[in-house]
């Protein structure tokens, strides 16, 4: 996988709480296939991790939320933990950045509870994807077809469940970041008027 993702820039938006081991490991994943993983957060300064329910390591932020630029990015990295995306699916900064990802068909791995960002973002309907149990009715009454998978991968957008899926949820994530944007993402009756 080494030089994969060779000039590609990966934004990962966290918030204080958010499941250490799904930011890392990741991260690590990513920068071993050549790609520069940037850490962005509304926090400034540092930012908390968590391993499970109680506190790890604490992280530099890269660059805060209001300075980054989507544009500047060529995928999304959306670690769990339940505060991180709690927080930040209530943050309209944070749901406006994750939507400009959506909006132009880039590349998006969520794990965990990740995908409750993506939710309040617009980017489940009519897409399959996993994620930790308890979110299964949240993304299915917000039109995604949920399945318990170890990853799932949806025209760009890569889903896992929990930490013990990190090696898939790398395998995959780092496949659709190199394959690029998938197109700006159209309406499902575009879709069908193109078939």
């Amino acid at each position: 996988m080494a030089d994969q993702l060779n000039g590609k820039k990966i934004a990962i938006l966290v918030e204080n709480g958010f499941e250490q081991v799904e930011m890392t490991k990741p991260r690590e994943a990513l920068e071993d296939a050549g790609a520069e993983a940037v850490l962005i957060s509304p926090e400034k300064g540092k930012v908390q991790g968590m391993q499970h329910d109680e506190k790890g390591d604490s992280f530099s932020v890269d660059i805060v939320l209001k300075q980054a630029n989507p544009d500047d990015y060529d995928g999304l990295l959306l670690p769990g933990g339940v505060a991180n995306p709690d927080k930040l699916r209530a943050n309209p900064d944070a749901v406006k950045f994750v939507k400009s990802f959506v909006d132009a068909g880039k590349p998006i791995a969520a794990i965990c509870h990740g995908p409750w960002t993506l939710i309040e973002a617009g980017a489940t309907k009519d897409r399959t994807m996993t994620s930790w149990p308890s979110l299964k009715t949240d993304l299915r009454n917000a039109g995604a077809n949920w399945v318990d998978r170890e990853v799932v991968v949806d025209r760009g957008l890569v889903t896992s469940r929990k930490p013990d899926d990190i090696p898939a949820f790398n395998r995959k994530m780092i496949e659709e970041f190199a394959e690029g944007n998938h197109g700006p993402r159209l309406s499902r009756s575009h879709q069908e008027a193109e078939h």
